[in-house]
């Protein structure tokens, strides 16, 4: 199981300096279905946008 998951999404509330990701799961999808070729054809559900101001 991996120990840091590295994340350059700095508008995530779970972005952290280093750009390493705090959230408590990672959550990723394919877009086609249950197997992905190309990392283009996921996304990470776990992104939350950081709310600002």
């Amino acid at each position: 199981m991996a120990v840091e998951v590295l994340c350059e999404v700095n508008n995530c509330v779970y972005w952290d300096h280093n750009n390493r990701c705090g959230a408590d799961k990672i959550y990723v999808v394919s877009h086609k279905g249950k197997q992905a070729k190309k990392t283009e054809e996921t996304d990470c559900k776990t992104f939350e946008p950081e709310h600002l101001g």
